[in-house]
């Protein structure tokens, strides 16, 4: 595996250094912005003059009549020429349709993470998106929750599926890994909040991510970057594409390794994605993908209160001893195809993915991961007997087998075998959404999806105490709301909407000798949790404000929570009823002009903000009562001030603030500690080849608890806490053709 990645990434390497030099035409990344929000009908016609008369003649005097129809075209400076792809949208495309949904989704273009931060982890890209709270561990795992989803789960992820080009990242039993993730790689990230992820398929309370890549008919698709700094942090990253008549192909790899901040924490990893295209007409294109990555990290761990705030950097002494490690290899292949009849869409596809963890911990797991599925969406939207309509159904399916196998960690080396499983998880799901326009400018919207989904166990060998079990799913979770276009750039929404999320095979709690009382509940006597979510909100973007605040609550059965504890973790089993509720804020602002440099193109102070309120408890809990839930603050807030001259220079400072601590229990007896850091960062992008950036964190060399594993109580020696990251600088090159 890692022969054939090293491989591959040879080949990337070798081709954008080969790819002819032409000069770059796009906006600046820091200057320009997405246009403004809009909703015409339909979005999915494309410009006449790509398609022959016959077809655009059909149907368009019966969408005049109505709304104006306004095609989706390629954004300028997207779209390769003449011919664009069908299967990926453009930033423009994508933003225009994510906003079909009436409630709280996001679109975050590359532009606005890219060329100005190093863009490590996952949060480097959702830090300003309201509702998502994301925060460092190591190395690229990141403890990641949308309103609230998976709090319980201390390690990898739970509760949001992750998609790359809408192939699913996450193992087909539910759960995920950052380490996959490539911040460098995306053309723009899709969020998708709770029960508004239907669409993908996704059954879980905080909804689904998708990151998409870029074809070889993107603008400037050629380019090489170089970022260094902070604990002997570096990476390089080349991508190269292009399109020839029908074809196209794009491939991106990057190679980066970092010593990390906390003693124990290095890691290295090389990534690479690509695509290949052939369009068979101007209404049809097939596209392959191909994901593959090699990731080394060590776990320095988690460690007691005191420890994370006196002495940051300190290992946990177990990881150390065994070696503590997370190490992945992935190849992941998919093909998408895309047929375009007049108002109708069809997209179909299947993927495999191939997975070996090596994850020496408290055993040395061996997993091997073996995914396979395929999807199907329709899509049509036109204008019935004088009113737009809007329907979406399609099909998914994500199965899989896990080949679980356990030994004794022996510093970091494999020991006697303690267990053997198989593993047999399985996901169809079927959704159908209609949006009909009783007026020009608002939607009904009402849909649904059907879950059916199985897990399955069985013991090959184990002394562990694993048993034999299966458990199967059948689960509807409708939704319907209203959206309103009050003008071509506002819109107001509101929704309710089910979510269901199926338990994974980590789900489950044991007896053992340090904890005889524990009840035992294996895997397959845990219930799915389900949740209703009531939403309201607006959202605006114009091109020197943009605004968003959308509220929400969840009451939720069956929520799957830490009641119980064993070797200081958490054992996770399903709570009676629990409610999450809160406000997603997000603003965008230019705050002065002309300040300096006056004329149609002046200099600008833009200030950036996000703001979330969780409040998350227990709803009249027999043990807990109506306790908060642990492992979120009640209040996040990021903020940044950019001075932005015309000529593509930028400086400004940036805040994280948590300005109350947190509990790290169900208890409520032990919180983490409230924190402020600030950072400062400088650079030039005026959309030309080249552009760079130097940007320093936590300036102030704070010591604070970034993000915490939870448990059902805790005292003050609990090792629970991951500090944050010490004072910081990192820089980056990056030119592109």
């Amino acid at each position: 595996m890692s022969s054939a990645i090293a491989r591959l990434r040879a080949c990337a390497l070798a081709s954008a250094a080969a790819a002819f030099i032409s000069p770059a035409n796009a906006q600046s990344a820091l200057q320009s912005t997405l246009p403004s929000v809009t909703v015409d009908a339909p979005q999915q016609r494309r410009d006449a003059s790509a398609r022959p008369l016959r077809h655009a003649a059909r149907s368009a005097p019966a969408r005049t009549a109505h709304v104006p129809a306004a095609p989706v075209q390629a954004a300028a400076g997207e779209g390769g020429g003449a011919r664009a792809a069908l299967a990926v949208l453009s930033a423009q495309q994508a933003l225009k349709e994510i906003n079909n949904t009436p409630g709280g989704v996001a679109l975050v273009p590359a532009a606005a993470y890219r060329n100005s931060t190093v863009a490590n982890t996952i949060k480097d890209i959702l830090d300003y998106v309201p509702g998502v709270f994301a925060q460092p561990k190591w190395g690229d795992d990141t403890r990641l929750s949308i309103r609230g989803s998976g709090l319980s789960r201390n390690f990898h992820l739970r509760g949001i599926q992750l998609y790359m080009d809408g192939i699913p990242i996450n193992t087909s039993d539910g759960y995920g890994d950052f380490q996959e993730v490539d911040p460098t790689a995306y053309k723009y990230v899709e969020v998708y909040k709770g029960g508004n992820a239907l669409q993908f398929g996704a059954n879980s309370l905080g909804g689904a991510i998708n990151f998409v890549t870029p074809t070889g008919r993107d603008p400037n698709p050629n380019g090489a970057s170089f970022d260094f700094g902070a604990f002997n942090t570096r990476r390089l990253q080349v991508n190269a594409g292009g399109a020839n008549g029908p074809w196209d192909g794009f491939v991106t790899a990057a190679t980066q390794a970092s010593g990390g901040f906390r003693d124990h924490s290095f890691g290295s990893s090389n990534k690479l994605s690509a695509n290949v295209g052939y369009q068979i007409s101007p209404d049809v294109e097939t596209r392959f993908y191909l994901n593959a990555n090699e990731v080394r990290q060590r776990i320095p761990g988690s460690v007691d209160r005191t420890t994370a705030l006196t002495s940051p950097t300190t290992a946990a002494p177990v990881n150390v001893t065994n070696d503590w490690q997370r190490n992945i290899d992935t190849v992941r292949i998919a093909n998408k195809t895309t047929i375009r009849l007049d108002d109708v869409k069809l997209e179909f596809g299947a993927f495999g993915v191939d997975r070996h963890l090596m994850h020496p911990i408290f055993q040395w797991l061996d997993y091997r991961y073996r995914d396979y599925g395929g999807f199907a969406k329709l899509t049509d939207d036109r204008v019935i007997g004088g009113f737009r309509n809007r329907f979406v159904a399609g099909v998914n399916i994500l199965n899989g087998s896990i080949d679980a196998q356990q030994f004794v960690n022996i510093g970091g080396f494999k020991g006697t075998q303690t267990s053997s499983l198989r593993q047999t998880p399985e996901n169809y799901s079927a959704f159908a959404e209609n949006s009909f326009y009783f007026l020009p400018k608002v939607a009904f919207v009402a849909g649904t999806q059907y879950l059916f989904a199985v897990r399955d166990q069985h013991v090959n060998f184990s002394t562990n105490g694993d048993l034999n079990g299966r458990s199967s799913f059948s689960l509807w979770s409708p939704k319907t709301g209203l959206l309103w276009q009050v003008d071509p750039s506002w819109q107001v929404f509101g929704n309710v909407s089910r979510s269901a999320e199926v338990p994974s095979f980590g789900e489950s709690v044991s007896p053992n000798f340090l904890n005889p009382s524990l009840p035992n509940i294996p895997f397959f006597s845990i219930k799915p949790q389900t949740a209703t979510t009531y939403e309201i909100g607006t959202r605006m973007k114009r091109p020197d404000y943009a605004w968003e605040v959308t509220l929400y609550r969840s009451e939720i059965d069956n929520e799957l929570l830490c009641l119980y504890s064993a070797f200081g973790n958490c054992n996770v089993t399903n709570a009676n009823k629990t409610v999450h509720q809160g406000i997603e804020a997000g603003a965008g602002a230019a705050i002065f002009r002309d300040i300096f440099v006056g004329g149609p193109t002046p200099d600008k102070i833009w200030l950036n903000i996000a703001y979330t309120l969780n409040d998350f408890r227990f709803d009249n809990d027999p043990v807990f009562g109506n306790n908060q839930l642990p492992g979120a603050p009640r209040h996040f807030v990021r903020a940044e001030l950019l001075y932005k001259h015309p000529t593509g220079l930028y400086v400004g400072p940036n805040l994280e603030w948590v300005p109350q601590a947190y509990f790290v229990d169900s208890a409520n007896t032990l919180m983490t500690s409230a924190y402020a850091i600030w950072g400062l960062k400088a650079g030039f992008d005026n959309g030309g080849p080249v552009s760079g950036y130097i940007e320093a964190r936590n300036i102030a060399n704070k010591a604070y608890i970034a993000s915490a594993s939870i448990i059902d109580r805790a005292n003050a020696a609990s090792p629970l806490f991951e500090p944050g990251t010490g004072r910081a600088i990192y820089a980056g090159l990056r030119y592109r053709w």
